[in-house]
């Protein structure tokens, strides 16, 4: 009996120990945060995307057919979401961009309505990113008003770098709104190739920087990023946690939920 109660008591105490080194190893990785662009619009490996078993930052298109239904699913899911605010690009056209997007003709009172009703528009959201968005991202009058809309709903910002001239930081600063970077785009090439090269460069760089965040896509490359992810989550996952962006903001509780 004394025999039997020893082996429970060791069972129960090693149990315990592997817990506290995996809390602890957990404890002192880096972060990583994956975020995923182009959702609310049915789009191809929307899905699997959301079925994947980390925690993604879901970035979701608003007035679109699929908009309330992918922000719900993502967040049942335990997905991070923001909204993916179509802006005016240098090159391209407007119609490439969707309903309710910010473009440079627009006055001051249209760019706060359009933002306004885009928070409406898209459940759960605690955050905004811009899709596509080169030339309204360089555009101190819009992005003054972007930002200072995102700061009076506790909304952070993630610039996510479509231009090397954004006006984002310098203004996010001034506001005083959490605001993050991109530093890799996945998928810029539509080949898995590329996909995997830019899935392997990120690898590395998780060995130098603390707190990466990388953009893929659902829609034309979608099934190929979820393919990549599928391979490379288990080695990003022994080196770094996986975790939403608003977890690598200091003082997350300015984030209105």
């Amino acid at each position: 009996m004394r025999y039997k109660l020893f082996l429970i008591t060791l069972v129960v105490l090693i149990s315990s120990l592997l817990t506290f080194t995996s809390a602890a190893a957990a404890v002192g990785k880096k972060n990583l945060s994956i975020v995923i662009d182009d959702f609310g619009n049915n789009m191809k490996g929307t899905q699997e995307m959301l079925n994947l078993p980390v925690k993604l930052t879901v970035a979701i298109m608003p007035f679109m057919p699929s908009t309330a239904s992918d922000a719900e699913t993502a967040w049942q899911k335990g997905h991070e979401v923001i909204i993916h605010m179509p802006m005016e690009p240098k090159k391209g056209k407007k119609s490439w961009l969707g309903p309710g997007a910010i473009t440079a003709d627009l006055e001051d009172e249209e760019v706060r309505k359009r933002v306004e009703q885009a928070i409406q528009n898209v459940p759960h959201a605690v955050g905004m990113n811009h899709h596509m968005g080169s030339k309204i991202t360089e555009n101190k009058r819009i992005m003054r008003i972007v930002l200072q809309v995102c700061a009076e709903h506790g909304l952070y910002y993630l610039d996510s770098k479509t231009t090397g001239k954004s006006v984002i930081p310098k203004l996010a600063e001034e506001l005083q709104l959490p605001y993050l970077e991109n530093m890799l785009f996945f998928d810029d090439v539509y080949t898995r190739s590329h996909i995997a090269k830019q899935a392997q460069l990120l690898h590395t760089k998780l060995d130098h920087k603390e707190g990466m965040i990388a953009i893929g896509h659902v829609g034309i490359a979608g099934p190929l990023m979820v393919s990549v992810l599928k391979e490379y989550l288990p080695l990003y996952q022994n080196k770094v946690n996986i975790v939403p962006l608003s977890s690598l903001i200091k003082g997350r509780e300015w984030i209105v939920e």
